[in-house]
């Protein structure tokens, strides 16, 4: 073992002896160089990139202070050397991990690769437990208000930091039933719920408030999930995941998590102060096509209860061509989809656009999310103004606790 300080011993320190301590030697003055002004003109480059000697540096600073054109001569110099390191910020590239992943896996592939379509899962667990890790004990317990759309309007729900990581748990654990895994709720999971249902029998299970504590199986059930998609290959992505009311298969309801995953480290991010940046382009752009696909289901449930206008005409036949409205997403993740607005079973067509919709891809994913209003969304519109509505509404309508 190194040895100790004498400080660390908790013993008194010896009282110093005068007569031993050894007299200090004088640091000798430094006496400027005598240099004449073009020597010194010279050296203001190095002195601007502090590679003078001291001898040096004091004879260019004696100069400086008697002649001014120099002295504007090494200003410049030290504003360019300036430029020459850019402040950088401290908070890592949201991509890093990607590209370092990409890298490794370009120089070894895996033995047994992850689906492409549940790699956006894997980095936005990942992520989020990033997130987590960084957090301290009391922050678990800083509030967070769950928020989403339902029917016209917003709604919402109070919880804490442990409470959301319970609810992705409890949420994912859908996922977990469908390949096999062992569901959190264990023998109290209600039948045929839903993501609120599952949500609050886990919170009414619980006989203290969720705590630090919940990060565990949360972190084993996300490895669990990658693990056996991963084993279980590309096919098992056409598996049927129920959510209750409706079901996705498993290659969407990946994606549906990873969004999940996404949104509410948000929340968790906004409740702690923290930054926290959206997912890799490639990822947000398979996060956006689910929701657009999702879209036209979207508009038909909203028509059957009532929500929404019906179109101007009869439906038409299902892979028959129908009124379509063009969604354009800009900036990172972005593309465009023609959404059938007259039947979930209609061909969007080019020909018969009655609208035209754009948005940036963070504040769609927002508004899929609800944690944006349809008016609060800001769009660029043209056309059927009934149609456009429809539309925005129906993508806050995805949205869920």
């Amino acid at each position: 073992m190194p040895r100790a300080s004498v400080e660390d011993t908790g013993h008194p320190l010896p009282d110093p002896d005068p007569e031993r301590e050894p007299t200090p030697t004088p640091t000798p003055a430094l006496s400027p160089l005598l240099l004449d002004h073009r020597v010194l003109k010279s050296l203001l480059g190095a002195w601007a990139l502090a590679a003078c000697s001291p001898e040096e540096t004091l004879a260019v600073e004696d100069h400086l202070g008697d002649c001014g054109s120099c002295a504007d001569e090494a200003l410049r110099l030290r504003e360019a050397v300036g430029l020459l390191h850019p402040a950088e910020s401290l908070d890592l590239d949201p991509t890093l991990r990607t590209r370092v992943l990409a890298g490794c896996l370009g120089r070894r592939p895996p033995r047994i690769p992850v689906p492409e379509w549940a790699a956006p899962y894997d980095a936005e667990a990942a992520r989020l437990d990033a997130l987590l890790q960084d957090i301290g004990d009391a922050e678990w317990h800083a509030p967070v208000r769950l928020r989403w759309f339902e029917g016209d309007g917003p709604t919402s729900r109070r919880t804490t930091v442990a409470g959301v990581i319970a609810h992705l748990l409890t949420v994912d654990g859908l996922v977990a039933s469908a390949l096999g895994l062992d569901d959190p709720l264990g023998d109290t999971s209600p039948k045929a719920a839903g993501p609120a249902g599952r949500t609050e029998a886990y919170w009414r299970a619980s006989h203290y408030p969720p705590t630090r504590s919940v990060r565990g199986p949360w972190r084993e059930q996300s490895h669990n999930l990658v693990r056996t998609v991963a084993f279980a290959g590309g096919g098992s992505g056409r598996l049927a995941v129920s959510y209750g009311d409706f079901e996705l298969p498993l290659r969407d309801s990946m994606l549906d998590r990873a969004f999940e995953c996404w949104v509410h480290a948000g929340d968790i991010a906004n409740a702690v102060d923290y930054p926290y940046e959206p997912p890799a382009p490639r990822h947000l752009h398979k996060m956006i096509d689910l929701a657009a696909r999702m879209l036209p289901g979207s508009l038909a449930e909203r028509r059957r209860a009532g929500l929404s206008a019906p179109p101007v005409r009869h439906l038409v036949p299902a892979g028959a061509p129908g009124r379509s409205l063009r969604l354009e997403i800009e900036g990172s993740g972005g593309g465009e989809w023609l959404i059938p607005l007259d039947s979930p079973g209609a061909s969007a067509s080019a020909d018969h656009e009655v609208a035209h919709v754009a948005l940036d891809g963070v504040e769609f994913c927002r508004l899929a999310a609800g944690h944006v209003s349809p008016e609060e969304a800001a769009t660029g519109q043209h056309g059927d103004r009934n149609a456009i509505h429809d539309v925005l509404l129906a993508t806050a309508s995805l949205s869920r606790m």
